[in-house]
């Protein structure tokens, strides 16, 4: 039996739930973490957003069924996580989601925790303007380096439309960073 399967027995038995959660907040807690944070931008919120993925993995975890890996799995949910946030975000500002990631984009700045200089601001302004799914597809394969095929699973798509996703995300993205 594979760690991985080892892990998910462990999680789904109520004898060794407890236990075997907190090795798995251990094992994943900082990927997941930049994964929100690609998607964020903040670190508050992705502070938020990260409790509520590990909230939703403990509550859910007996209806994993291991058609995926563990991780694709958990990255779907915080994926989802994350677009929640930002729709939500966007709704309470009254503005749309492109709007409310442009003000994000903006507020990186004032975040004591973004470390970037003005190189890494213009990036995540131009990995901004690109539609939803093309910024998530340029995040887990730029920053996060994430295979195709995990892509794909994460993502519920093919391999074929993510690698075109990113190819058009790159084009953009230069063309955006090469405008001034």
């Amino acid at each position: 039996m594979t760690d991985e399967a080892q892990l998910v027995k462990e999680l789904q038995s109520q004898q060794h739930k407890e236990k075997a959660f907190r090795v798995l907040m251990s094992l994943y807690k900082e990927r997941l973490y930049w994964h929100i944070r690609n998607i964020l931008k903040s670190h508050n919120d992705a502070d938020d957003v990260l409790q509520n993925t590990f909230i939703k993995i403990y509550k859910n975890i007996n209806n994993f069924k291991g058609d995926s890996k563990l991780f694709s799995w958990m990255y779907r949910i915080a994926t989802n996580e994350s677009i929640t946030h930002i729709n939500k975000n966007a709704k309470r500002l009254q503005v749309s989601s492109e709007e409310a990631q442009a003000l994000a984009i903006n507020n990186l700045t004032s975040d004591v925790y973004f470390e970037g200089d003005d190189i890494q601001l213009k990036l995540q302004k131009a990995i901004a303007t690109l539609p939803e799914k093309q910024q998530l597809v340029f995040n887990m394969k730029y920053f996060e380096d994430l295979k195709y095929k995990d892509m794909a699973d994460i993502l519920e798509t093919s391999e074929g439309a993510l690698k075109a996703s990113y190819h058009i995300a790159v084009k953009k993205i230069e063309a955006y960073l090469t405008s001034d």
